[in-house]
């Protein structure tokens, strides 16, 4: 478990905005070192100024982090400059609703690119860096954290390559903590599973690739988009608070970070229909007007 932060180095993707930014704002009050990565280069250039004027040491990079390419040079960039990483959030992601079977291969390709590929690069090139470090000194520590989702537990309907994406990055987490349990005490792993919380999320397309920018969303894929802006801009949590959170587990070494925790009650629901070999349960027990109204507007056509 981290405890000391001061002088540690932060690498932190989607950076710009959300979960990142605010992880970004409490490494700079704890004196890390901070890499701050994002593909939107005026919200990354304000996030460097805010973090320079905290008078951290900062190294700032447009980057792609589905492109391989792109993420490689980064890593060397990281390694150059500060050594190996102590805190790697693994945090960049893009929303997508629609019905699963209207999704172009484009848009498959650019949300499991940025949600999934972006996770399996930081993880694929950092934490080599980071065992490295810790073999060669007993007192090192680290620690990485995958942002995934509540739509990583559950499977709530007319957001279908979100969900894959999401429950690739769980499986993923639970797989990297337990290959680090096997290998090192000095590296601990999380996974943050935020619900509805007010980020830039729900504006995803504001940075889609052009070939998609063309595309015609269809209907399902519209009424998905409204109905995540309006419960995404409605969250009472803050994306401060959820990086407290976050900072919460690396002192605790703790794996599930939620930002709902009253939001488990389906996660339940859904692991004991797998058990039990029952059906898939209503993803809106809780919240049955939300489910009537999506049916209504999709049956409305």
């Amino acid at each position: 478990m981290m405890q000391d932060f001061a002088g540690r180095t932060a690498v932190l993707t989607g950076a710009g905005s959300g979960f990142g930014l605010e992880c970004a704002r409490i490494g700079a009050g704890l004196g890390m070192n901070l890499v701050l990565v994002d593909v939107q280069a005026d919200a990354l250039e304000r996030a460097e100024a805010e973090m320079k004027a905290a008078g951290v040491k900062v190294l700032a990079r447009r980057v792609d982090v589905s492109d391989a390419a792109q993420m490689d040079a980064l890593a060397r960039d990281v390694h150059t400059t500060f050594g190996a990483p102590h805190f790697v959030f693994n945090n960049a992601g893009v929303g997508s609703a629609g019905m699963i079977w209207e999704n172009s291969v484009k848009d498959w390709e650019w949300v499991l690119g940025v949600n999934l590929w972006g996770v399996i690069h930081g993880t694929r090139l950092f934490t080599p860096m980071m065992l490295a470090a810790a073999k060669a000194d007993p007192q090192w520590r680290g620690h990485i954290v995958n942002t995934a989702s509540m739509a990583g537990l559950l499977t709530p309907p007319n957001m279908g390559i979100y969900n894959v994406a999401k429950h690739a990055v769980v499986a993923f987490s639970e797989t990297l903590y337990q290959d680090l349990r096997l290998v090192t005490d000095q590296i601990g792993a999380s996974v943050l599973c935020p619900y509805f919380v007010p980020t830039g999320i729900s504006q995803s397309h504001r940075n889609k690739p052009a070939e998609l920018a063309d595309e015609k969303p269809t209907r399902s894929q519209l009424i998905g988009q409204a109905m995540t802006d309006k419960a995404v801009s409605s969250g009472k949590v803050t994306a401060a608070e959820v990086a407290g959170r976050v900072f919460d587990a690396l002192r605790e070494d703790r794996f599930y970070i939620f930002s709902h925790p009253r939001a488990l009650g389906n996660v339940r629901s859904r692991m004991e229909a797998i058990v039990n070999a029952t059906n898939p349960p209503d993803p809106f027990l809780e919240r049955p007007e939300v489910g009537e109204q999506l049916r209504q507007a999709l049956r409305a056509g």
